[in-house]
């Protein structure tokens, strides 16, 4: 069994390091392409990278199924996996629609929640989850119906549409979604939700591969595609494993983000102020992200700040909140 699942997450990795390589390519040539803001020379980059990350999780999900059923004929949980894959797959085109209208028209602000709803309705006809919960002084309470139709829906909306706010800097989405996803994964394994845990390795497999294209200095940008994708991706890991507690707790990045960005009316980007010598510096008076509260100390410490500093303390900063929580968990 071990093996069959090491070939799914290699198919899911090689597909998307194929892809991704010719993707780039092909974007530059088609004008794909966005400027790097964190760069002197503001070079075009090859965008909308996501298009290969779906690729390579879509063939690793389908292998896996064809695997089971077809050579083991196992009998798994194939409609919640079809579901998963229903709901990435339409979070990935809103998202695509989002980049092909360009980062500075793109959707709408309240455009964006209401889109991604709909994406949200495969895990909310197959009833995916518990609605049983845990609530302090009430105990354990089943909800009932209000959990596909309220929790499974904001879920989804909420996680997608949040990790698409901490973003902006190279390899800074893929390195929190491939830790993210590999603790969600290993919790979800954990506590016997094997279906969860492999889709989580899977898409994690194909972010090690886009990471190798996206890591500083990128050769492609993820676009909206990918960071609405991996978002509703982390949600419904949660959702099918049981598991949202820990997702709530991996997001708390994404909840001071998103504090910060309701502070600048969602008006203010997450971009540094790029200095003549390459540095960064914080480009307002106050905060309206966390990359700038990042700046913003690290400058405290150090004279020159790089766009790779900022990332290592953002991806640091979730390390440190997984630490923490595991720590509890033993205790």
């Amino acid at each position: 069994m071990e093996y069959i699942l090491l070939l799914c997450f290699l198919i899911s990795f090689i597909v998307t390091l194929i892809v991704t390589y010719f993707w780039i390519k092909r974007a530059n040539k088609s004008n794909l392409t966005a400027r790097d803001m964190h760069k002197l020379d503001r070079k075009k980059i090859a965008n909308f990278g996501g298009v290969a990350v779906v690729t390579g999780f879509l063939f690793g999900i389908l292998s896996y199924i064809a695997i089971q059923t077809f050579y083991f004929e196992n009998q798994i949980k194939s409609l919640e996996i079809m579901a998963v894959l229903s709901t990435v797959l339409i979070i990935a085109l809103i998202g695509l629609v989002d980049d092909i209208l360009g980062w500075k028209i793109g959707l709408r602000q309240w455009q964006k929640p209401l889109l991604t709803l709909f994406a949200a309705l495969p895990m909310i006809v197959i009833n995916a989850g518990q609605s049983i919960m845990i609530i302090p002084f009430l105990g354990r309470l089943d909800i009932g119906l209000l959990y596909p139709l309220f929790f499974v829906p904001i879920g989804i909306v909420g996680a997608a549409n949040g990790f698409n706010l901490l973003a902006g800097y190279n390899g800074l989405e893929t390195k929190m979604g491939i830790l993210i996803l590999v603790v969600m994964g290993i919790l979800t394994w954990v506590v016997e939700s094997y279906t969860a845990s492999v889709m989580a390795f899977i898409m994690v497999f194909a972010l090690i591969a886009f990471l190798h294209f996206n890591k500083y200095p990128a050769k492609v940008f993820p676009g909206n595609i990918f960071t609405y994708s991996v978002g509703a991706m982390i949600a419904v890991i949660a959702i099918v494993g049981n598991v949202e507690r820990i997702a709530l707790v991996l997001f708390i990045p994404y909840f001071l983000e998103f504090v910060l960005k309701l502070r600048g009316k969602f008006q203010k980007e997450s971009f540094a102020k790029l200095l003549k010598d390459g540095s960064l510096d914080v480009p307002y008076e106050k905060f309206y992200g966390l990359e700038h509260v990042t700046i913003y100390f690290l400058k405290k410490i150090k004279k020159k700040i790089y766009e790779n500093d900022v990332v290592n303390i953002l991806v640091l900063f979730e390390f440190v909140i997984i630490l923490l929580y595991i720590m509890a968990w033993l205790l």
